[in-house]
């Protein structure tokens, strides 16, 4: 773990009782509770407001965040504008099976693309809470994470300086490829790593759904996802080869496969509209622990890493933000130290469960295509179960949903 000193000519320290890294779900929900609780922080973020308030990410939340969200009065526009989803559909040997977890469970999904809950989160930590943040900050580094008295320091994007800020606690929230993350030497965590050997077309289109729920289409040529997030505009994915280049897959070939592997009886083709991102995801996870080192806590996607197969990381990272922000606020004002001590472990529970399910998830929607017969066979029995056992469906429902309760 990095123990360096700040440079000679950096500007007059800050002091911060915690400095978070990162302007994330994650890290503007660690803010928030932090600032409800009476207590200074700061985030420092790497992109700009605007970037962060756009950028195109996950958008499918478990009510069981949502409520997170509401109990720290984080859910206001969410509740007013998400769209509320009840079940999913799997299509499978050309037909059609709507799967209503809501009459499982009582429970259901929220449709709440993630700019537009990463813009109320800024709102509420900047605009109402009166958080400090910085924008556009480089070349941050973390200092002293194993004494009482850690530092984080960063380039100032109006001066060119270094500034130093003081601070009792780091909250380590900037995603896979940040700082904090990298920070922690190698010798004291392990990172477990899978690798699904798959990649999806990621893709986003000014279209409206055809469906009025999440499409699950396992095929024989590979899977294929709808997942609608506005009225307007659709997400949309198809499997394709590690790696593979997203010009290869021009507008005709993206329509052409998503009406052929989304294609059942009866069902309506994918309304057709333009394709405003395409991208690649090599679909791959990886878990850090511990989660904590020293006077660092990570959370989010700087602590694992769940590939989309379940939509569950942005959930990830607000659990892991409720755990982190409700501890801190704890020792910082109360003095217990209870809810840091245990933060690790009750964050990693959870994590592996999801990890699990995103494994066997994998196999559900693309043991079909894998051309081995026997996978095929198996995959196929997998499915119809899900429609042919209330025990199978009542478990399926459970991890689908995040409603266990023994976290």
């Amino acid at each position: 773990m990095e123990q360096t000193s700040p440079r000679l000519d950096s500007l007059a320290p800050q002091r911060f009782p915690v400095v978070v890294v990162g302007a994330g779900p994650a890290g503007l929900t660690v803010g928030n509770v932090l600032r409800a609780a009476g207590v200074d922080c700061l985030v420092l973020e790497a992109e700009t407001r605007e970037s962060i308030e756009r950028r195109p990410r996950a958008g499918v939340i478990e009510e069981r965040v949502v409520r997170g969200l509401e109990r720290r009065g984080l859910a206001r526009n969410l509740l007013e504008r998400a769209e509320l989803h009840t079940a999913c559909e799997f299509r499978f040997g050309g037909e059609r099976y709507r799967f209503s977890y809501r009459e499982l469970t009582g429970s259901h999904h929220w449709v709440y693309p993630q700019p537009l809950l990463v813009a109320d989160l800024v709102r509420e930590y900047a605009d109402v809470r009166g958080g400090r943040i910085r924008f556009g900050v480089r070349d941050v580094r973390l200092h002293g994470l194993d004494g009482d008295r850690p530092s984080v320091s960063y380039v100032c994007p109006e001066t060119g300086r270094r500034q130093v800020v003081v601070c009792d606690f780091v909250a380590g929230c900037d995603g896979a490829r940040g700082v904090t993350r990298a920070s922690v030497a190698p010798e004291r965590a392990r990172v477990a790593r899978h690798d699904y050997g798959i990649g999806w077309l990621a893709l986003l289109a000014e279209a409206p759904p055809s469906a009025d729920c999440v499409l699950f289409g396992c095929h024989p040529d590979g899977f294929a996802g709808q997942m609608p997030r506005s009225p307007e505009v659709t997400r949309y994915y198809l499997q394709c080869p590690p790696g593979d280049d997203p010009d290869d897959w021009p507008h005709e070939r993206v329509w052409a496969e998503l009406r052929r592997r989304l294609g059942a009886a009866g069902a309506a083709p994918p309304a057709e509209g333009p394709l405003i991102e395409k991208r690649v995801l090599d679909m791959h996870d990886y878990v850090t622990e511990p989660m904590a080192f020293g006077r660092l806590f990570l959370a989010g996607d700087a602590a694992h890493l769940v590939a989309p197969i379940a939509a569950k990381g942005m959930n990830l990272a607000l659990h892991d933000a409720f755990l982190l922000g409700d501890a801190l606020a704890a020792r910082l004002t109360e003095g217990d130290d209870g809810g840091l001590a245990g933060y690790s472990a009750a964050c990693l529970r959870r994590v592996w469960d999801y990890q699990e399910f995103s494994q066997w998830l994998s196999e559900l929607y693309h043991g079909t295509a894998t051309g081995d017969p026997f996978r095929a066979g198996t995959t196929l029995a997998r499915l119809r179960r899900l429609f042919s056992s209330p025990s199978a469906a009542a478990a399926f429902a459970e991890q689908y949903l995040g409603t266990a309760a023994r976290y």
